[in-house]
């Protein structure tokens, strides 16, 4: 059975707007490589949705980039990509899958036993739910030297209980932003 690792970009203040953290070579490469070392990724239909409306472009060479962003999208290009939505059946970008919410519990589950290599979620609202259903094993975030005073933040939904943490690792990267690795405590 593989891991679930939740993984996002976030601001000093929990801010994960895409738009507020540091999109240079080092952040890419930093997620590429990341997601090199699973087998998956997991999104929820506005994250699969606002992914789907750029990188396969990139990936193509239709939209100018530099080249870690090129071999971000790239690599995501050939990662399965499993998609839960209750709203949308069809993901034609390439090796995308439909992951039925009905049983978020039970599909998620399936999915993590599929792949030993581990899945990469990537959705915020999406990692709430699979938080509160106790599936989420690692959290691998990149924290921005950045204070957006914004939102949307990271939890705003809220959980029942306090996570605790036991620290992996914690590297700082040379535009500032510190990428932090944690496991659950037992």
């Amino acid at each position: 059975m593989g891991l679930l690792t939740f993984s996002l970009n976030l601001t000093l203040d929990g801010c994960v707007d895409h738009e507020e953290g540091i999109a240079d070579d080092e952040t890419h490469a930093y997620f590429t490589g990341l997601m090199s070392e699973t087998g998956a990724m997991l999104w929820g239909r506005v994250t699969y949705e606002m992914m789907e409306a750029f990188w396969p472009a990139v990936a193509r060479g239709d939209e100018p980039a530099p080249p870690a962003m090129r071999d971000w999208a790239v690599a995501l290009e050939t990662k399965p990509k499993h998609v839960v939505s209750s709203t949308r059946t069809d993901f034609p970008w390439t090796n995308s899958h439909h992951l039925a919410g009905d049983d978020l519990r039970g599909a998620v589950q399936r999915l993590k036993d599929e792949t030993p290599d581990g899945v990469l979620l990537g959705s915020g609202a999406l990692a709430v739910s699979l938080d509160r259903l106790d599936l989420i094993d690692e959290y691998r975030f990149l924290v921005h030297p950045r204070i957006a005073g914004h939102g949307p933040t990271l939890y705003e939904r809220g959980l029942r209980h306090t996570r605790n943490l036991a620290l992996v690792s914690a590297t700082p990267l040379r535009n500032g932003a510190i990428a932090v690795h944690y496991r659950r405590a037992q």
